[in-house]
């Protein structure tokens, strides 16, 4: 169904948006030059739409693309896909190709796409990386009840003298209950920034914007500081062994 909605929102582009992609290598974070960027819709990935080359920066040109209407990401109830969604496949010499399926562009605004590039001696295989629908838009499972207020009084709690923004903070990719999907340490400013792209549209107004990213920083702390203190404590001596 999101296929056929897709499609739609694609042939409904009537204002435009923009992109501009970053390249740079996975050693280094070193800026690279001369990569080769495409961009195609991602429901139509054989048209080439744009085909252009970074700078010295790593930088590509800021790209002018088609959008679907302002007005359809005002709206979230709206049943028309309120953003238009393109591939970025990205070569550079000595690096393994890089392809983003789903990045989104909405109506009068811009869209940084970062790409880091791994040499050809970690790997001679492409990268494909596909971005899901945003939570407003697309189908997914509904959230797992939990009580508003849980137990802390069990052995290995911690508890800080202050708040601390932490640096890292560990992300399990599955359900609470599953022991066999991998946990993630991932930067919390890098966290937000994914969590706040794939829940709010682009377009709001600058204020419900800040509320939405305020609320998603206190959920995401109060998850690290009350509920999975025994994960936040393996993470704690893991983060030491780090430093030293």
């Amino acid at each position: 169904m999101r296929d056929n909605r897709l499609r739609a929102a694609q042939v409904n582009h009537v204002d435009n948006g923009t992109m501009r992609v970053q390249v740079t290598s996975a050693v280094g974070l070193i800026p690279l030059e001369d990569a080769r960027v495409r961009i195609s819709y991602t429901g139509d990935p054989e048209n080439t739409l744009e085909q252009i080359s970074t700078n010295a920066d790593g930088q590509s040109e800021v790209l002018t693309l088609a959008a679907p209407p302002l007005e359809y990401s005002m709206e979230p109830e709206q049943p028309v896909q309120p953003y238009a969604e393109y591939t970025v496949q990205v070569e550079a010499e000595g690096y393994r190709p890089v392809s983003v399926e789903g990045v989104d562009v909405f109506s009068g605004e811009l869209s940084l796409q970062n790409v880091r590039m791994e040499p050809l001696e970690v790997s001679e295989e492409g990268k494909n990386i596909v971005i899901p629908a945003n939570t407003l838009f697309g189908d997914f499972p509904p959230k797992i009840a939990e009580a508003e207020i849980k137990p802390v009084d069990e052995s290995g709690e911690i508890v800080l003298s202050r708040v601390v923004i932490p640096e890292y903070v560990v992300v399990h990719d599955g359900t609470p209950g599953d022991s066999t999907a991998n946990d993630y340490y991932v930067r919390y400013k890098d966290y937000i920034k994914n969590v706040a792209s794939s829940e709010i549209y682009a377009t709001w107004p600058d204020s419900t914007i800040r509320a939405n990213i305020l609320a998603i920083m206190s959920f995401t702390l109060n998850r690290v500081y009350t509920e999975w203190y025994r994960d936040i404590q393996k993470f704690w001596v893991k983060l030491q062994s780090w430093n030293m």
